[in-house]
């Protein structure tokens, strides 16, 4: 298994942040890779999401778990791999949150293909979560 995980305190709300989460057509305000994004059913377990990033192929996302405001879990499998991340919104105190984004490659050579393929999908991810807090505390 390969595991990676960064977080970012925000004066945000845990709601704020969410909002952004679950507007999944938009996530591309916020996360600049991201060329295309669909999203087959509603913001809930089991529903689809097919991303496109600069000059990848598309993505394969299912949404595993959904706990309103506090957590959403997505998963991608390819290659007897599973990408599995954690989105979860810690409160800190009345007016910080923690955000943090968790990263497990689990499957037939996780230990081996983990290592080459998860620094390349998280790399952005200090990045990608400062926009998203930054919207956020803006209140868009």
């Amino acid at each position: 298994m390969w595991v990676y995980e960064h977080g970012v305190e925000t004066s945000a709300a845990p709601e704020a942040v969410w909002r952004l989460w679950a507007d999944v057509e938009n996530w591309g305000v916020w996360n600049a890779d991201i060329q295309k994004i669909e999203i087959r059913g509603p913001f809930a377990a089991g529903t689809g999401i097919t991303m496109r990033a600069d000059g990848q192929d598309p993505i394969e996302l299912r949404i595993a778990e959904v706990a309103e405001n506090e957590l959403f879990v997505d998963e991608a499998r390819f290659d007897g791999l599973v990408l599995r991340t954690a989105h979860r919104l810690d409160r800190q105190a009345p007016d910080r949150t923690r955000v943090v984004y968790r990263m497990e490659i689990t499957g037939e050579g996780a230990d081996d293909l983990g290592p080459e393929i998860g620094p390349a999908v998280t790399a952005d991810w200090p990045e990608t979560m400062a926009a998203l807090v930054r919207l956020a505390e803006e209140g868009r």
